[in-house]
């Protein structure tokens, strides 16, 4: 079964730190690009970062950008999102998501999907 698993949410202070991990099973991540997307309550699910199979490209939200990094280890088929520096407004669900090409790396375009891991922001 062709499965993404997020782990690393939590609950954190304003200014703090959280690492997200997202692995695969049933399939080789090493061929997809990878994306990180979010959903807050009452909102519509968005993008929050991308990296493509190599590892060579990524981009970034403009919200997240500065205080986000994404990253991937071939060798423990696992790709990350550091994120520092939170805020309240970054507390939701989030998502990995698997797609060959990092040009297809958006919410309508994705192949496989996890089932999220929720990080809250609050003091």
């Amino acid at each position: 079964q062709l499965q993404l698993v997020e782990s690393g949410g939590g609950l954190v202070q304003p200014g703090g730190s959280l690492r997200l991990s997202c692995a695969a099973s049933g399939f080789n991540l090493d061929n997809y690009a990878i994306g990180w997307f979010r959903q807050a309550p009452g909102k519509e699910r968005e993008g929050v970062s991308c990296i493509s199979s190599t590892g060579g490209s990524t981009n970034y939200a403009d919200s997240v950008k500065g205080r986000f990094t994404i990253s991937r280890d071939g060798a423990k088929k696992t790709v990350y999102l550091q994120m520092n520096s939170l805020k309240p407004e970054d507390t939701a669900v989030y998502y990995c998501a698997a797609t060959r090409y990092i040009r297809h790396c958006n919410v309508g375009a994705m192949n496989y999907w996890g089932k999220g891991t929720l990080v809250t922001v609050s003091s």
